[in-house]
């Protein structure tokens, strides 16, 4: 079942007893999260309608005895149950016994009052454990991955509009472009833009640029834009701005040679016919960078991008043997990929 269908089933009041939730996309899980607690918890009578547990710590019998036990004072509790091991692919430290049994009984029958949560941490499920595919049978399973390109634009478009604030495609890009594109530093970054264009005010890109501060990573990611579009002015002017900011050489040429890499691997990828989820799933990226990768690696032949990987590993060898200034190597390197 698909996470909107769940979120629409929650809102009006259809909570399954049992839910297991895995996924790299933290902020999904805790959104999700929060609207369980809404839905079922009184905030003032949450300490005795909330529990958390980790089964790196609690064996999943005492899991199952905490929601078998009548709640007290609450008609029904919620109960968050953090994991690695028991469910998902992580390694299992084994200094808890887990008796599993336990719970498969209680999948046949689960209490009315509980309300189990199960998260665990990671991006997918070891799918041959008996335990998760009894859990697939008998709750609801919910994967929380990262949105795509187009998806995560307009998510921002949504979220801006809800604190009744404005803003075009084109900026949101902009913002996805500037923070990454992980959700929680997009929300904290949402919130800023919002108060400071107040209600019903427009939030563009100029006002992106002065207010959203870019990691090195996003400055080379934006650096290296500018390179596959012939910019090398505006290049330049974010490798001057990162030597301000006493950002070390070495690490920047090899942020830009992680993301020429990156652009080499989509396009072969790309040319075998997989798909941008399958290429992110592969790489470990988002499928936002691999949208942009793929574009920036239009502008070049394969050959071209083997050939500044092969500049890049002999200035990288230069500037750690003292073979050249580092600042002079670098920019050396930029003026001639610019040329």
């Amino acid at each position: 079942m698909d996470v909107k269908t769940v979120l629409k089933q929650i809102k009006q009041g259809q909570i399954a007893p049992i839910y297991l939730c895995y996924g790299t996309e933290k902020y999904q899980i805790q959104e999700f999260v929060s609207l369980l607690q809404s839905q079922i918890t009184d905030p003032e009578q949450r300490d005795f309608s909330l529990a958390s547990y980790d089964l790196a710590d609690t064996p999943i019998e005492m899991i199952v005895e905490e929601a078998e036990m009548l709640p007290f004072l609450v008609e029904r509790k919620l109960i968050l149950v953090r994991d690695v091991s028991l469910f998902g692919t992580g390694k299992d430290n084994g200094k808890i016994e887990h008796k599993v049994e336990a719970l498969t009984s209680y999948l046949s029958n689960p209490a009315e009052h509980s309300v189990i949560v199960f998260l665990v941490q990671g991006d997918k499920l070891d799918e041959r454990k008996k335990i998760v595919k009894a859990v697939k049978a008998a709750g609801t399973v919910l994967s929380f991955m990262p949105l795509g390109g187009s998806e995560l634009t307009s998510w921002v478009i949504r979220e801006i509009e809800k604190r009744g604030s404005r803003i075009g495609r084109e900026a949101a890009e902009a913002l996805v472009q500037t923070v990454g594109a992980q959700m929680s530093p997009l929300s904290t970054e949402i919130d800023k833009l919002c108060l400071y264009a107040g209600q019903g005010g427009m939030i563009d890109s100029a006002v992106i640029e002065q207010l959203v501060a870019r990691t090195t990573e996003q400055n080379v990611f934006v650096m290296v834009e500018h390179i596959a579009n012939l910019r090398l002015e505006q290049a330049l002017d974010i490798f001057y701005e990162l030597l301000k900011q006493r950002e070390e050489p070495i690490k920047i040429a090899s942020l830009i040679a992680r993301q020429f890499r990156i652009m080499l691997q989509v396009k072969d990828m790309a040319r075998q016919s997989y798909s941008q989820q399958q290429i992110a799933s592969q790489l470990g990226l988002h499928p936002y960078a691999v949208k942009i990768a793929g574009e920036q690696a239009r502008k070049f032949e394969p050959s071209r991008l083997k050939g500044i990987l092969s500049d890049l590993a002999q200035l990288d060898y230069r500037m750690k043997s003292g073979g050249i200034d580092k600042v002079l190597g670098l920019e050396l390197f930029l003026l001639r990929l610019g040329a």
